[in-house]
């Protein structure tokens, strides 16, 4: 094996290069895993264009205090090449990407995604836009024999959504809209419907992604153009929903979702505005509506489910956009997903 490996290095706003750099040495309970696919999502397009927010541009090593150069990529999977014991050689697995300490309180609740020593591969430490990553043991799962690598890339987002899906709180029976019909919106959809049996609405522009929503078994679906606080309201008896999954991160709605849910409902704010939301506390209050929030997911609980998910064959083909290769992450990939020219999932394979 070389001592180098093509890398996409993270040098600030739009500045993304295809670089040689140092394939990395795992640590005690890590592995070397070699990339075979690397998702993007919005937070990669943001940095990318507005960043340095949560990625650093340089990754300081925690044992030796080397300063290395930042590669992004948080959703990745590949094949164990150096296992030290932890996993065969050869071995398929999909990546969490978070790694959490074990050792606090949040730990001890179970709360891993939010650990108080939290920190992400691809965006606070080397990911996986590169040829090789190492990643701790603890944060991998094995891929279901028959489940395509391009399904399997896309495991570590569908383990965020349908940790969403959980912290919506719904309950079986309940009206629940979603908000957005984006990747993640998609994928929270199908994390509701792994755990639980709803009758969703789902809002967004006209086009492809709502017939998505429509064919992964949203009971309807609405056009953004339209009134849709009063369609809701209609839809429910007037009650409004029970629980409202804002997804999108759109202006305004926020403010929407907050408009449309039951006295006594819960909204979950799950897409990230830019400008901050003005929330009418004074209906809030009368109303008791719940509010609350998603990051990440928890390990143990939803990547293995993820991966459960998308061997059923159905999810994985309805998101995939396109597999590009390294050499084309900006032209094919990120300016794309910055400007919200894509539907669905783009994939890289650093080995094209």
């Amino acid at each position: 094996m070389s001592s180098t490996m093509k890398a996409a290095v993270y040098h600030g706003t739009r500045d993304i290069r295809i670089e040689q750099v140092p394939i990395p040495h795992p640590r005690d309970g890590e592995v070397l895993i070699a990339v075979q696919r690397s998702g993007i999502c919005g937070t990669d397009a943001t940095e990318w264009t507005n960043g340095p927010v949560m990625v650093p541009l340089h990754h300081r090593h925690p044992a030796s205090g080397h300063l290395g150069p930042m590669i992004p990529g948080h959703e990745f999977v590949g094949e164990v090449v150096d296992s030290s014991g932890e996993l065969a050689a050869g071995t398929l697995v999909a990546a969490g990407a978070g790694v959490w300490c074990g050792r606090c309180d949040r730990c001890a609740e179970g709360r891993t995604n939010i650990c108080r020593n939290y920190y992400t591969l691809g965006l606070n430490a080397p990911g996986g836009l590169a040829e090789y990553v190492a990643a701790p043991a603890r944060t991998l799962r094995t891929i279901p024999c028959g489940l395509s690598l391009d399904a399997a890339g896309m495991a570590q987002p569908l383990a965020v959504g349908l940790h969403a899906a959980r912290r919506a709180g719904a309950r079986h029976g309940d009206s629940v809209v979603i908000i957005g019909a984006g990747a993640i919106g998609t994928l929270v959809l199908a994390g509701l419907f792994h755990l639980i049996h709803v009758d969703v609405t789902v809002i967004d522009l006209p086009g492809p992604k709502l017939d998505r929503a429509a064919t992964l078994g949203a009971a309807r679906t609405l056009s953004a153009h339209d009134d849709v606080v009063a369609a809701v309201l209609e839809l429910t008896g007037g009650r409004g929903a029970d629980v409202v999954i804002e997804a999108s991160g759109a202006p305004g709605q926020f403010e929407t979702a907050l408009r449309m849910v039951t006295t006594g409902g819960r909204v979950l704010a799950v897409g990230l505005p830019e400008d901050k939301p003005t929330v009418d506390m004074f209906s809030l209050a009368l109303r008791e509506v719940t509010i609350d929030s998603t990051v990440a997911h928890v390990c143990d609980d939803d990547l293995g489910a993820a991966l459960d998910i998308l061997a059923e064959g159905t999810l994985g083909p309805l998101l995939l956009d396109a597999v590009i290769s390294l050499d084309d992450l900006v032209p094919r990939g990120l300016e794309p997903l910055a400007t919200g020219r894509l539907d669905g999932k783009i994939l890289v394979d650093p080995t094209l």
